[in-house]
């Protein structure tokens, strides 16, 4: 019998099991409640204490929701609802304010009629923010007084009391905290932005409430509230687009779900579908999503077979070919909703997707029946897209398998490295010849590789796949990264880890740098989520003085480099880069390519509605949009030659 190695073994007995009393267990392991630490889950403490406030308007109770960023970045978020209840709970002998707000899975949305739908799923929301906060206070308006108790990192300091009078038929509830910078490690702020797209989207899907947002940092403040819900939401989204016919609304319960759903096609080539499960934007998708999409493409099949818009001899329309242009919204209402992960980023209750498919195509199919102009543009736009998909299959099976009939020698331009595990590779994209033979010559061949570019790449915003797969420096591109694209992209044959956009700081190369993000947005997606796109930051200025160089990549930092020698401006030496060509490869390698000198930002993105309108208007084709948004911005605009 084989002998049990000494190796000293860690004792597990009944003392090493260690249990972690109430929100203990949040403040160990906040990545299991609010999907970790970093400025993400920040913004999430935000969501989850306002997702309280929108539930008690999904009751009928609240239409009005204030949030406001102190200067301090503690938050407040304060609704006109039925107030959190704060007598004795009849079993924990406690106010129920304090249960709520100190106990996981605490809450009336387990069972009972305090609400019927909500945004939870745990019921861990406003107890893991309190967990997570130096502080939290939270004031109670109901039954005529104002009720108050303060928290730090999460344990109650005194027992809730009233603090002051309103009149009866005031009620609310006011929660406002500081989140534990112990935990929330590093130089994290609020993010305006994020926020306001977030209650923007959450306004859509919550018709007539009212969202206001009070940044009070720096005084800037957004009301939202839309009458309209969603079918305004598609409205938003195709603001820049051309329609080929009024949105397509219907709103129904089956069963205990509420599905909402709002449509529209347009001339664009993209597809703009987003879901919501009590009013939680699920980026992930899931049933409801799978239902919406199952319900487009049968009814189309169906009318145009029974209409004879498509011949014998034709095959069914796909998903692709009927959601090209498509913009949708589709919002449901569950009881009990079941989510992949307590970020609540996927729908998982499988009987949504029937009740979906079956809501929205009956409506749907009612509507082409009713609309027979709209219906034969919705189906020209399909037909037209298989024939164009099907010239995008044979463009792309042959850069495909052109790259494997090359034994993966690649693009004859790109210079490769010698490493080859991708993870610690890098692809720089760079603009030009000039720039390219810089950056070859100044890389570290070991794992650095150039791709130039030749001029300016097609805008993937105003053509179909099978016309963008024959523009050489796409090809070229497709080639190198080893993915693939659109529906048959696979990250697992990524051959970079890091993709790396690099342009001349320079109206033309601001232009290529759009151009790019526009075709990795629209075509390459997963490689943004995945984390692998960046755009390198090349510097402004050379400052010399004294033999000594410095490098400026902002004004302010010029300013700040000048002041700091403590000289006046002539008497240092001034060199404005205006291209990546104008430096030597050993300079650029040491202010854009040394990963221990280099900035490099990644792109990454927070709202997928948001970039969808923002390319869209950028890259689109309705100019008055875009000259809007140049005139508003101008002064914004840094590192800019004209």
């Amino acid at each position: 019998m084989a002998k049990r190695s000494q190796k000293k073994v860690s004792s597990y007995a009944a003392k090493d099991i260690q249990v972690l009393e109430g929100l203990e267990a949040v403040r160990r392991r906040p990545g299991m409640y609010v999907g970790g630490t970093d400025i993400k889950a920040l913004h999430h403490l935000v969501y989850e204490v306002v997702d309280n406030s929108i539930d008690e308007a999904l009751a009928g109770a609240c239409d009005q929701i204030d949030i406001v960023i102190h200067p301090d970045c503690s938050v407040s978020v304060e609704d006109n609802g039925r107030g959190i209840p704060v007598d004795k709970h009849p079993e924990q002998k406690k106010s129920a304010l304090e249960i709520v707000m100190t106990i996981l899975h605490a809450g009336a949305k387990f069972g009972g009629d305090g609400y019927k739908v909500s945004g939870g799923l745990h019921g861990v929301g406003v107890s893991a923010v309190n967990a997570l906060s130096e502080w939290c206070e939270v004031e109670v308006k109901r039954d005529g007084k104002i009720y108050f108790q303060r928290y730090e990192r999460g344990a109650p300091m005194d027992p809730v009391k009233a603090i002051g009078k309103v009149s009866k038929d005031e009620t609310g509830t006011k929660t406002t905290f500081m989140f534990d910078r112990t935990i929330f490690k590093g130089d994290f702020e609020y993010r305006y932005e994020s926020l306001i797209q977030r209650f923007r989207e959450m306004a859509f899907v919550t018709r007539g409430v009212a969202i206001h947002l009070l940044d009070e940092r720096d005084g800037r403040e957004m009301t939202f509230f839309f009458e309209g819900g969603i079918s305004s939401f598609v409205a938003y989204l195709n603001h820049n687009r051309g329609v080929l016919h009024p949105v397509v609304h219907v709103e129904k319960e089956t069963d205990g779900t509420g599905i909402e759903v709002a449509l529209q096609y347009t001339d664009a080539y993209a597809e703009s579908v987003y879901s919501f499960a009590n009013t939680i934007n699920t980026i992930d998708g899931g049933t409801h999503l799978t239902g919406l999409r199952a319900a487009i493409t049968r009814t189309i099949n169906d009318y145009s077979r029974k209409n004879n818009l498509l011949k014998d001899t034709d095959p069914n329309f796909s998903g692709d070919d009927t959601r090209e242009g498509l913009t949708a919204i589709v919002s449901i209402k569950h009881r009990d909703p079941q989510f992949e992960s307590q970020t609540k980023v996927k729908l998982m209750n499988a009987e949504v997707q029937t009740q979906v498919q079956q809501v929205l195509g009956e409506a749907f199919y009612e509507f082409l029946e009713e609309n027979p102009r709209a219906a034969k543009a919705v189906v020209q736009k399909c037909l037209t897209s298989a024939r164009a998909r099907d010239a995008a299959k044979k463009a792309r099976d042959l850069v495909i398998r052109k790259s494997v009939l090359e034994s993966m020698t690649l693009p004859g331009k790109l210079a490769d490295c010698s490493e080859r595990d991708p993870n610690k590779c890098e692809l720089y994209i760079v603009e030009g010849n000039s720039a390219g033979g810089t950056a070859k010559m100044g890389r570290d061949r070991h794992f650095q590789a150039i791709l130039p570019l030749r001029g300016k790449i097609l805008n993937t915003e105003r053509a179909r796949l099978d016309k963008i797969l024959s523009n050489n420096e796409v090809k070229a591109m497709i080639s190198a990264l080893g993915t693939s694209i659109g529906e048959t992209f696979n990250l697992e044959g990524l051959r970079y880890g890091r993709v790396i956009i690099m342009t001349d700081a320079d109206v033309d190369g601001s232009h290529i740098r759009t151009l790019l993000l526009t075709f990795f947005f629209r075509y390459m997606n997963q490689l943004i989520e995945a984390g692998h796109l960046f755009v390198a930051q090349p510097p402004l200025y050379r400052i010399s003085y004294k033999k000594k160089i410095h490098y400026a990549y902002t004004e302010a930092e010029r300013e700040q480099i000048i002041k700091g020698l403590g000289v006046s401006g002539d008497r240092v030496s001034l060199s404005r880069y205006k291209g990546l060509g104008e430096m030597n490869p050993e300079q650029l390698w040491d202010t854009t390519m040394d990963p221990a000198n280099r900035i490099l930002l990644q792109v990454t993105i927070e709202d997928a509605a948001a970039a969808d309108r923002t390319f869209d208007m950028l890259m689109g084709a309705a100019v008055p949009p875009r000259r809007r948004f140049i005139q508003t911005h101008a002064k914004e605009v840094r590192n800019l030659d004209v």
